[in-house]
């Protein structure tokens, strides 16, 4: 098992890719303790997780809120601390073209994908720091990194941000053992994915002419989380389906 014995946050992990991770860092022996705002649905993924012999614990709270970083990170303290964060909750917004945005909207936009993930390794790294070594990963997108796309400048913008962040993280305390890496997403088979239409037209989009299942991105995360990677930060590792290949 990869992460036996390891203590992991996951955020955004009540549905889609923080859910399917959560089950497949359980599989391969972390501890999790997981964040996301709806306590009832994150309830429902732990009850999961210990059906199939695994051990995670639930923090309700909103990522743009430093409170819940802190939450996250002290309800690891029963099992030594933290080794491995996965800061994967964000949202789209509202889409339209950027001078129709509404400034709340790029406030929103930026608190839940980039300020969240700051304020996530801010809460994290000191832990890590504690136990000698740690893992950080962001779920980063296509849109703002390969491409853009019509109304999602936001998104975009906030996707393209956290690029920045690794590599600052990685300059601040790579020598001490931490590692951050960005997980840039193409399309995947979420509730944020929208209707079949829209499903559709991402899967177009894409060399692969389709969307990912959650369960591929997790795949994908949890080598960034595990010691696969020990030589791997500052970096993006691609799971986008072949978009970057593609002309638009």
């Amino acid at each position: 098992m990869l992460l036996e014995g390891k203590t992991v946050i996951i955020t955004g992990a009540s549905s889609g890719i923080g859910r399917a991770a959560a089950r497949l860092f359980a599989r391969h022996g972390a501890r999790l303790v997981l964040g996301g705002r709806d306590r009832a649905r994150l309830d429902a993924v732990v009850a999961e997780i210990a059906a199939d012999n695994g051990t995670a614990r639930a923090v309700a709270g909103d990522v743009a809120d430093a409170a819940t970083h802190e939450a996250l990170v002290a309800a690891c303290a029963p099992w030594g601390g933290l080794d491995i964060a996965f800061n994967n909750a964000g949202t789209v917004g509202a889409l339209a073209p950027l001078a129709d945005q509404a400034p709340g909207n790029w406030d929103a936009v930026m608190a839940a994908n980039l300020t969240a993930a700051f304020l996530g390794a801010r809460a994290q790294i000191p832990s890590m720091l504690a136990r000698g070594k740690g893992a950080l990963i962001f779920t980063s997108s296509f849109v703002g990194n390969s491409v853009g796309l019509p109304g999602m400048a936001c998104y975009g913008a906030a996707k393209a941000g956290l690029l920045g962040l690794v590599r600052g993280i990685t300059a601040d305390y790579g020598a001490a053992r931490i590692r951050a890496n960005a997980l840039i997403l193409g399309g995947t088979d979420t509730a944020m994915a929208g209707d079949a239409e829209s499903k559709a037209w991402a899967a177009s989009l894409h060399a692969m002419k389709r969307i990912a299942d959650p369960d591929e991105i997790a795949q994908a995360a949890l080598f960034l989380a595990s010691d696969m990677a020990s030589f791997v930060s500052g970096s993006a590792l691609w799971a986008e389906g072949g978009n970057a290949a593609v002309k638009l």
